[in-house]
């Protein structure tokens, strides 16, 4: 059974409320996303809400109703709310209708398979939560096998992060890793590292792309750092023809993904 909630001060609303802070996404091990695709990718992907928030509507959408009835399925609650409260939870003026609290799911680097994929994703202390959803996004476009976070990574769960995947963060596996324990695992990687630096003289269409390809992009200031650039098998550049010197992080690592894959 659905549960209706009025008021912010429900202890259920300061909860979700609460997953936009990281140290409570980091306690609880949940995280929010926001509207209905999100939520139907989910379920697709056989993760079904911890908690369903929805404002009601008669007849319900046939997305939502699967979506309710998978939370429940799965021993979740689902609360009936108010526009408003959906709004302030958001954040957003022209919040979604439906709101989902998920369990966080990180795979260990010793779980992947680099065989399942012909091309792979490392990001060295990517900054920007929009870029890094981004990325996950296009990983998920062209198949890739993970997306592996080195060092000090932005948070993969937060709002803005979860809502640039656009429901990809339900496809691709995400992986955390300190950069000791990515450079051991590395020793093992079977196919091509490439990794991007301005420095480079290799042109990213020259490069051999020996599949499995494990692409290294560092992050939005500093690039890769020596110490990871001295992992890759060879370091390549995206030429640029304007008067931009570099593209932004997200694009670049796209077109580095579909040169490799």
């Amino acid at each position: 059974m659905s549960r209706e909630i009025t008021s912010l001060a429900n202890p259920a609303v300061k909860a979700v409320r609460a997953l936009h802070m990281r140290k409570e996404r980091q306690e609880t091990g949940l995280f929010l996303a926001e509207g209905l695709k999100i939520v139907t990718e989910a379920v697709e992907q056989g993760r079904a809400p911890k908690i369903l928030l929805h404002v009601p509507e008669s007849p319900l959408h046939p997305l939502l109703d699967r979506a309710i009835e998978a939370t429940q399925a799965g021993g979740g609650e689902v609360l009936e709310v108010t526009p408003a409260i959906l709004g302030k939870i958001a954040r957003r003026d022209n919040s979604q209708a439906v709101l989902g609290v998920f369990e966080q799911s990180l795979t260990h680097l010793s779980a992947l398979d680099p065989a399942s994929a012909a091309c792979w994703v490392g990001l060295e202390m990517v900054r920007d939560p929009g870029n890094l959803g981004t990325i996950i996004r296009t990983a998920d476009a062209a198949g890739c096998g993970a997306v592996i976070l080195i060092g000090e990574c932005c948070d993969p769960w937060s709002v803005e992060a979860v809502r640039a995947t656009m429901g990809s963060i339900f496809a691709v596996p995400v992986v955390r890793a300190t950069a000791s324990e990515f450079l051991d695992w590395r020793k093992t990687w079977p196919g091509s590292v490439v990794g991007t630096l301005l420095t480079a003289t290799t042109d990213y269409r020259k490069a051999d792309y020996k599949q499995p390809t494990l692409i290294l992009m560092g992050n939005e200031q500093q690039g890769l750092t020596p110490q990871l650039a001295a992992a890759c098998d060879v370091n390549v550049k995206i030429p640029m023809r304007g008067r931009a010197d570099s593209l932004n992080l997200a694009v670049a690592t796209g077109v580095m993904i579909y040169a490799a894959s």
